[in-house]
């Protein structure tokens, strides 16, 4: 173990990995995330329409997929993009659970709309340009909810915890962390994939991590050997972007995979899935007692 980190990371109390902290399993249903198993999320960027919703729900729900994601508020760039359907976009992503069973996740922007989302959604989703909304935060802390915490584009890995443990401050453990891509200067993909950040989170947090290999890469032949990557290094699950029609998709459609594409990309999967074990018993637990940041 690196000593520095310990000093970096342990003074969040709270989801900092040590002896008296074993590592925290989030569960949803009866879906257990960071249990040692690969957790699968997957769906549209956004909420389009109830058939682009079912299809996809129903084609991820056959093939094993438990937790459907899609966006039904977007926080986007410019104000000419599409925004979301809303609450329209909610009660979509409600009959899917209904008629296939899977949990979802969507995400929410502002405090004042967590209550409504809660009602609708399993897990909360922060998008990376809130991961510092300490508003929001704060209100996820009492939202009952698991909550999916994704990096903020420019954001150190000791700023994700502190977000983190502000949630966990409030009184929500069941956080999951997601590295999604930093931003760089360079333009080839859209964001850069902290590969490293995903063991290094692991050895000193006790949360779960997970990737989203769909915003890393933004372009849709990256994405499989992005998840290869996340899945080697021990990530706890992947949140990918699928699309019954990339071409036509109304958000992200270069970086959403076809759903044939999704199921040759979780086939070749299997493989490295499988070295997992080996892998987890190499990260080395925090030793020590917390440090004042």
């Amino acid at each position: 173990m690196n000593p520095h980190w310990n000093g970096q990371f342990s003074c969040y109390d709270l989801v900092a990995k040590c002896d008296s902290q074993p590592r925290h399993v989030v569960r949803v249903g009866d879906v257990a995330i960071g249990d040692g198993g690969l957790t699968m999320m997957a769906g549209p960027c956004a909420v389009e329409t109830e058939s682009q919703v079912l299809r996809t729900a129903e084609f991820l729900a056959a093939r094993g997929v438990r937790i459907l994601r899609g966006g039904a508020y977007k926080p986007r760039s410019s104000p000419y993009a599409f925004q979301g359907l809303g609450i329209d976009g909610l009660k979509i992503l409600a009959k899917a659970r209904r008629e296939t069973g899977m949990a979802i996740v969507t995400e929410v922007m502002s405090e004042t709309d967590v209550e409504q989302i809660a009602e609708y959604a399993d897990i909360l989703q922060v998008g990376a340009r809130s991961m510092e909304n300490f508003s929001l935060l704060e209100r996820l802390g009492t939202c009952g909810r698991a909550v999916l915490l994704k990096r903020g584009m420019s954001a150190t890995l000791s700023d994700l915890l502190k977000s983190a443990q502000c949630i966990a401050s409030f009184g929500n453990p069941d956080i999951i962390l997601c590295e999604r891509g930093i931003r760089s200067f360079d333009t080839a993909t859209r964001n850069v994939f902290d590969v490293a950040a995903v063991p290094v989170l692991k050895a000193v947090c006790r949360l779960p991590v997970i990737v989203d290999p769909s915003h890393a890469a933004g372009v849709r032949s990256l994405v499989p050997i992005l998840a290869r990557a996340a899945v080697v290094v021990g990530a706890d699950g992947l949140l990918v972007e699928v699309h019954p029609q990339p071409e036509a998709a109304l958000c992200d459609g270069d970086q959403s995979l076809t759903l044939p594409q999704f199921e040759a990309m979780m086939s070749d999967l299997r493989a490295y899935a499988a070295i997992r074990p080996a892998l987890d018993a190499t990260i080395p637990v925090v030793q020590g007692a917390a440090l004042e940041c």
